[in-house]
């Protein structure tokens, strides 16, 4: 599988406030983490599918983060405090999975071992 490459996107970065600086190199350094990890184990995997079960679990990963900083935006709204920066993540998580996705021979692999997760699921939760 070809190697991965993810980035921050630059809108986003720009959307940031003055004083974001902080957020927006936290922002790059999880991005080149996930990157590095992501493709250290693609390196490392014996077959596709067991690349793609990696990268689902990191797509996974990104999705609750985004639904826990989704949860939190009205959550600060309501105490008073700008949701800026908790968009601002939500919306990394969210553009990190495109961006997964984006890669065409991992989106193929990565369909199918969610579809056989599900599968599985329904199988144990049918023998229950």
């Amino acid at each position: 599988m070809e190697e991965l490459s993810l980035g921050v996107p630059r809108p986003l970065l720009e959307r940031l406030p003055e004083d974001g600086g902080d957020a927006a190199t936290d922002m790059q350094r999880a991005v080149e983490h996930w990157e590095r990890r992501l493709n250290h184990t693609l390196e490392d995997a014996d077959d596709d599918r067991e690349a793609a079960g990696s990268v689902l679990e990191a797509v996974d990963h990104f999705e609750a983060r985004f639904e826990t900083y989704d949860d939190l935006v009205p959550e600060l709204r309501a105490w008073g405090q700008s949701p800026i920066y908790a968009i601002a993540w939500r919306n990394l998580y969210a553009d990190l999975i495109a961006q997964l996705y984006d890669h065409e021979e991992l989106t193929e692999h990565l369909d199918r071992e969610r579809n056989a997760r599900l599968v599985e699921d329904g199988i144990r939760f049918g023998d229950a």
